[in-house]
């Protein structure tokens, strides 16, 4: 939906996928039609067995999606508080005592809920350093705080503002070794729409998307969680079912919206490969949204042979490593000689939508260091296009030359 439009504005093109991505256009039909829906599940009629139907589809696509045999998948009100629970269990439910480690590439998603159930449970927290001239931080710098009493780990694999993904498999390999008790879990929103994720290669015990990110819609998280997150205790109505992590009639709409991404990457990789296999697929979309987005991004900051990239401008600052392969979708820069907010306005009336972010309570942890107040964030899904990345680049050059 609205591709090359606004509903609101009319034609513009959408560089703020970071915020949200586009929604399929599946996922509006179906979240209207479930809307309208009156019965619940649990009952013996055949729109109730048909949710249900649905429900138990939509959990089925999510354990493809993230490629769990094992463990449970949940739908909660949003990734953040889906990351807020499952951090809660574990820190509630684990021996006491021990520390719980994060690091400051983390968003406040995680950061947040380990800062108050270490508090809570009378934890120290401990903070691993990422690298601000990299906008990444890698597993030399997890082992420098590591000890083997740490009882929770917080991992981003993707920062939504350097835009620089993790080696989530290094990272997680060095947390065992050191301490392989500790329970594992994983913000992976800005990363699900960039990389296919696979739960069975990390050795972790949770993982978080916000559908929302990855072209569904608003209204609720996805997580999966390990076995053994599982077999702690959590909040649930007394009586029920132990296994249950879910309170509360859930709506069906949103187990059928994600099955609705789901079959769209699927159709997408049938497009790259002949496998018979839905996951297999699912790894081909991957590799070709990912190719065709490092493209984009290599166009953004490189240029091309009429057009001068971010790189090159010297009026231009941008945050992250330069070289690296790491980038998912996101470049974030600022003018040394002009405010970002003007620079986000100009795009604006040229019809071309990107994002401040500011010194505050989302970005501070990436922008202090650097002593930044604010910077553009110019973030691309894979539906955009080269043409749209030039009609970027030509504004940015023109602006800067002013």
């Amino acid at each position: 939906m609205h591709v090359e439009t606004c509903p609101f504005e009319g034609e513009r093109i959408f560089f703020e996928n970071a915020g949200g991505s586009l929604r399929l256009k599946s996922v509006v039909e179906t979240s209207a039609l479930y809307a309208s829906y009156p019965d619940n599940q649990g009952r013996e009629n055949e729109a109730s067995k048909a949710l249900v139907r649905s429900i138990e589809n939509g959990k089925s696509k999510m354990r493809l999606f993230f490629n769990a045999d094992r463990g449970d998948v949940i739908v909660g009100e949003s990734g953040t508080e889906l990351l807020f629970r499952l951090i809660r269990t574990a820190a509630l439910e684990l021996p006491r005592g021990g520390t719980m480690l994060s690091s400051t590439l983390e968003h406040p998603a995680s950061m947040s809920a380990m800062k108050k159930w270490a508090k809570n449970t009378l934890r120290s927290h401990i903070i691993v350093e990422h690298d601000d001239e990299l906008g990444t931080v890698d597993e030399k710098a997890y082992l420098k705080k590591l000890t083997r009493d740490v009882r929770v780990v917080s991992i981003v694999h993707t920062s939504p503002v350097t835009g620089m993904t993790v080696d989530l498999e290094k990272i997680t390999k060095e947390v065992r070794n050191v301490t392989p008790d500790c329970i594992i879990i994983v913000d992976g929103i800005q990363h699900s729409s960039h990389g296919a994720i696979d739960v069975q290669k990390y050795n972790i015990d949770g993982y978080v998307v916000s559908p929302y990110k990855m072209f569904s819609r608003h209204g609720y998280g996805v997580a999966w969680a390990s076995d053994r997150l599982c077999a702690l205790g959590k909040e649930q109505l007394v009586g029920g079912p132990f296994q249950n992590w879910e309170l509360g009639t859930r709506d069906a709409g949103s187990y059928a919206t994600f099955s609705d991404v789901v079959d769209y990457l699927d159709w997408l990789g049938s497009n790259f490969t002949n496998s018979e296999s839905a996951r297999e697929r699912l790894e081909a979309s991957s590799v070709a949204i990912k190719a065709h987005e490092q493209e984009l991004v290599n166009l953004a900051l490189h240029g091309s042979e009429n057009l001068i990239g971010l790189i090159k401008i010297e009026q231009i600052e941008i945050i992250g490593d330069l070289a690296s392969t790491s980038r998912e979708g996101v470049v974030s820069f600022y003018f040394k000689n002009k405010p970002s907010t003007l620079i986000v306005e100009k795009l604006r009336q040229r019809k071309i939508r990107v994002h401040i972010r500011k010194d505050d309570h989302y970005c501070g942890n990436i922008l202090r260091p650097l002593n930044q107040k604010d910077c553009i964030r110019f973030s691309i899904c894979h539906y955009n296009s080269k043409a749209e990345v030039i009609e970027f680049l030509k504004a940015i050059n023109e602006i800067s030359a002013h």
